[in-house]
């Protein structure tokens, strides 16, 4: 049995995650949310032997400390980062709101490299785990043909940045970092008219996270595996 831990898991892709892990019955799940109480469909999975699931605010210190203290220095072989926020849409050049945009380069860009940095001993625990964050295509800047989106595109790129310095960092502990774009997939962000089912885009990004290796370390590739311009 090998030990994952899914954050930002009460729906979307996250749940996906989850869902898509239980049934490959060899996986301990360790599935976070920010309350709960208004997950129903993530706490409907409770009966489930091989579950665990945690209260978790990315964006808060307080309950980042409490999260760490409850997993209890427990060892984790995949730990797969989810949570994330768009910001408001629609927001052309001149109406860029300052207080919306620090928040969401905290949630996207902050908060995932503080939580890497406070999982790494579960991380280095019993053996060498892996990391995976999702982020964006977005977030590449040789990408960037349209414009616009400056909230999402900026917090994208930070994160692919600081992503790629910690896979270089972590070599010599042999713990390989990954950073995945999902594609445009069937979820309240990516909208009904998305062509990518989430199961789709889920097993995609499983067998990316799984064929992992140090060699591939600080990647940024597409949930089929193509390489993303940075």
């Amino acid at each position: 049995m090998e030990t994952v831990l899914v954050i930002g898991a009460n729906r979307g892709l996250g749940f996906g995650f989850v869902r898509s892990l239980l049934d490959r019955k060899h996986f301990e799940v360790i599935a976070t949310a920010r309350d709960l109480d208004r997950c129903e469909k993530l706490t409907a999975l409770k009966d489930h032997s091989n579950l665990t699931l945690l209260e978790l605010d990315v964006a808060n210190e307080d309950s980042r400390q409490d999260f760490i203290d409850a997993l209890n220095q427990q060892p984790l072989d995949w730990v797969i980062y989810n949570a994330g926020i768009y910001g408001p849409h629609g927001l052309s050049l001149g109406e860029l709101p300052e207080h919306e945009w620090q928040k969401v380069l905290h949630v996207d860009t902050v908060a995932p490299l503080l939580m890497a940095q406070a999982l790494l001993p579960n991380l280095r625990a019993d053996r060498p785990g892996r990391m995976a964050f999702l982020s964006s295509k977005m977030g590449s800047i040789a990408d960037n043909g349209s414009g616009g989106s400056y909230l999402y595109r900026s917090a994208n790129a930070g994160l692919n940045a600081a992503v790629r310095s910690l896979a270089i960092d972590l070599k010599p502990d042999n713990i390989p970092i990954l950073l995945l774009h999902p594609g445009w997939v069937q979820t309240d962000m990516g909208g009904p008219n998305a062509p990518l089912q989430i199961s789709e885009s889920i097993q995609g990004m499983i067998e990316q996270i799984r064929t992992l290796d140090m060699a591939r370390s600080g990647s940024f590739v597409e949930w089929n595996g193509s390489s993303i311009p940075w």
